[in-house]
């Protein structure tokens, strides 16, 4: 008998087990189709995994230089197969975790592929499933670019460098958006030789412009060797890698990680079918595609244009709104604290960064935080500026102290 059900989610990460909860609270008869594991990239090949293993650089990274703080432990060493057996831990114990909750939620969940063969009707495992609506959450997958091939054991795409089994002494990274950032962190905090290669004028060119500044000057500081403002031509292996620059200079190292984006496979489009996540080639975060399916499923519409970004490492990154460099000169206000000027930050030894904050007729309209806890400090940001309170009527709110939140308390008082 061919059951007709309520919905149907082709993609079990983000956007599609958010959507499959939401909907299970409604009533709604749900059939979610995951072919690999549930959780999606995020949750297997990317912002967890990737944490996890950063979790251990940077505890690692901070006790060969604790003796400032009073401590020693020159003779700390990493065992890197145990780092990649408790990332395969923590992965393991979420994902667990969420086909637990959705399974409890009442939610029919198929390991299998997928596929859609109209706006009511999808197949998998040689079944017919019919739906009154249809979610396709499929996702995305590592980029690359004629030249640089991913061979998958020493050229590596974003996921196979979460498959690694040692260390390399060496290794390039391609493209300096979130996933170069942090595995340049990863590498250098464990001690490894680190090349990050950029096509743009700044590193991180996504972020403001002295977000780009002050990762530059800490990179330097790691002793991670920069190039801006060049291209790749191509990569081969010969027993070592090399990567072959339109400057006519060749780098060698062990490993090459090309972390130059993400790309969505080619799919058939349906009409009245619903495609959210990665696959809409908008804003590629885990958040942003949560975010997206609440709106399907509940109608709780949000801002686009004020979705937070961070990146993880030593210091955190993050930002929200309006980038200085976009905006016209003499049409706005600006103030920077410096981290070191926060007691809070000199208690933890983590003086490094700042707190931006940029106005408009007293509205804040853009946040740039270099700093410990950045990912948290932006929320709060975000809170006022997705609310509409003014820079005057925050100023009115008691932040505790020691804490870096007061930093966001002391740079409004700088516009």
């Amino acid at each position: 008998m061919n059951i007709k059900y309520d919905l149907g989610i082709v993609g079990g990460g983000p956007a599609g087990y958010t959507a499959a909860l939401h909907a299970r609270k409604r009533g709604l008869r749900v059939v979610l189709f995951e072919k690999e594991q549930l959780g999606g990239v995020c949750l297997n090949k990317g912002c967890i995994p990737t944490k996890t293993i950063l979790r251990s650089a940077e505890l690692y990274e901070q006790l060969l230089s604790s003796e400032n703080i009073g401590l020693s432990f020159s003779d700390a060493k990493v065992d890197f197969t145990k780092v990649i057996e408790r990332k395969n831990q923590v992965t393991s114990k979420l994902r667990k975790g969420l086909e637990l909750t959705l399974k409890n939620s009442g939610t029919i969940i198929i390991n299998a592929e997928a596929k859609v063969l109209d706006k009511n009707t999808i197949s998998a495992n040689g079944e017919t499933y019919t739906f009154e609506k249809i979610i396709v959450a499929t996702g995305s997958e590592p980029a690359t670019f004629k030249g640089m091939d991913f061979d998958h054991k020493n050229i590596l795409c974003s996921d196979d460098v979460l498959e690694l089994t040692g260390l390399p002494k060496s290794i390039v990274i391609v493209g300096s958006g979130a996933i170069g950032i942090e595995w340049a962190r990863i590498f250098s905090a464990f001690q490894v030789d680190v090349t990050i290669i950029e096509l743009a004028e700044n590193l991180l060119p996504v972020a403001d412009i002295e977000v780009s500044k002050r990762i530059e000057r800490n990179f330097k500081t790691k002793k991670i060797n920069i190039y801006k403002s060049v291209a790749v031509e191509s990569i081969d292996y010969n027993g070592i890698c090399n990567v072959h620059l339109n400057n006519g200079e060749t780098i060698q190292a062990e490993k090459v990680l090309v972390a130059v984006g993400r790309k969505v496979p080619e799919y058939k489009k349906f009409d009245d079918v619903t495609y959210i996540g990665d696959i809409c080639k908008e804003i590629q975060l885990a958040h942003f595609a949560s975010k997206q399916a609440i709106e399907v499923i509940d109608g709780i519409k949000f801002d686009k244009s004020l979705v937070p970004s961070v990146v993880y490492g030593e210091p955190e990154i993050a930002w929200v709104g309006k980038r200085e460099q976009d905006l016209e000169p003499e049409s706005y206000k600006k103030s920077m604290l410096l981290v070191s000027a926060l007691g809070k930050s000199h208690c933890d030894n983590s003086t490094d960064g700042f707190i931006k904050v940029l106005s408009k007729d007293n509205k804040i309209i853009g946040a740039h935080i270099v700093s410990k806890e950045a990912s948290a400090l932006i929320q709060q940001v975000l809170i006022a500026m997705q609310n509409n309170i003014t820079a005057d009527k925050l100023k009115e709110v008691c932040f505790a102290h020691p804490t870096y939140s007061e930093g966001i308390f002391e740079a409004l008082f700088g516009l």
